[in-house]
């Protein structure tokens, strides 16, 4: 049996799934009055942890694992090229990577935000390729564990919440 999943918990959660991409819980936030926010970094395995800068905080940079990174070049080409005259540009092959956040509701009155990062691929067969590949990943540590497990409720919860690549593609 597990304990249910506490605010403070680091513990992997699945991915949310959807047609083109994924959403993965990276960041919880706390903000307790007056005093800057806490963060707990979440134990998840596609993307890198988002690097403490010392007594300067978080940075929010969303990359990729090393691995993942070599994986996504070798089916996608490396995430900039070069046009004739030499100036890169972007590949747009490459999956779209932004922020979401969702203010959650604990059972034990804490309110959290959790972050996410969005990734949305520019088409389905590249996604399904890299969902066959990565799904282990994608389910958090051992695809066979629950990490949902006494995890609250959102606060304003959207029936079109899993449909967000196409929002992402748009902001890109």
């Amino acid at each position: 049996m597990t304990a249910p999943l506490q605010p403070t918990a680091i513990h992997a959660v699945p991915a949310e799934l959807c047609d083109c991409g994924f959403r993965v819980l990276m960041i919880r936030q706390f903000n307790v009055g007056a005093v800057p926010p806490a963060f707990a970094i979440i134990d998840q395995r596609i993307m890198r942890m988002p690097p403490r800068l010392g007594r300067h905080g978080v940075s929010f940079a969303a990359t990729f694992l090393p691995e993942v990174m070599s994986w996504l070049i070798d089916h996608l080409g490396r995430p900039s090229l070069h046009d004739d005259s030499g100036r890169s540009y972007r590949n747009p092959r490459w999956p779209v990577v932004c922020w979401h956040d969702r203010e959650r509701y604990w059972p034990s009155g804490a309110v959290t935000v959790e972050w996410f990062a969005e990734v949305a691929f520019q088409d389905h067969a590249s996604w399904m390729a890299f969902r066959t590949h990565w799904h282990d990943s994608l389910m958090g540590r051992n695809g066979d564990v629950d990490g949902s497990a006494g995890e609250a409720e959102p606060c304003d919860p959207h029936d079109a919440e899993k449909e967000f690549s196409g929002e992402a593609l748009q902001r890109a």
